[in-house]
């Protein structure tokens, strides 16, 4: 299976849409995973309308989605339990924050926040956080990830815009 992870698309505030580039991946994916900051419920609705969609509310999310997400899931990919989270408090801190959230089930932890990309495997736990493909402001570009899912191994990979 192949899943498009993004975060902190932040529409329509910090853009009126994501990149080309990002939609044109869609059509290779079989699923997307939002970690939270969509914004707005039409955006939402928009990828929902594309591929299966599993998201997670952000703190910077409407009252409407907030309502229809929660800040956290565990969502299962065949063999996988993959936790989601937007993330909070502070970015130098986010790795140490999001893992306190998840038990030692889980086989990776996708989470946002911080708008910077990082594909690290820690104590055998995939920790992933696509970036953002609409702001850099706290990144040298931007991005959203891949994730590719077999029976045996979760693998993702970082992609800059």
């Amino acid at each position: 299976m192949k899943i498009l992870v993004i975060s902190d698309t932040h529409i329509p505030r910090t853009s009126h849409d994501m990149p080309e580039a990002v939609y044109k991946a869609i059509e290779g994916v079989d699923m997307i995973i939002h970690a939270g900051d969509f914004v707005e419920k039409d955006f939402y609705d928009k990828l929902k309308g594309l591929r299966e969609l599993k998201g997670v509310c952000g703190y910077m999310d409407s009252a409407e989605l907030r309502r229809i997400l929660k800040p956290k899931e565990i969502i299962e990919v065949g063999n996988f339990k993959l936790g989601l989270i937007h993330g909070y408090g502070a970015p130098a801190n986010l790795l140490d924050t999001v893992r306190s959230e998840f038990n030692k089930d889980v086989s990776a932890v996708i989470f946002g926040h911080s708008h910077a990309a990082l594909n690290v495997v820690k104590d055998g736990v995939l920790f992933f956080n696509p970036g953002s493909p609409t702001d850099k402001i706290f990144a040298a570009s931007n991005s959203y990830g891949i994730l590719e899912v077999t029976d045996k191994k979760i693998e993702g990979k970082i992609i800059e815009l």
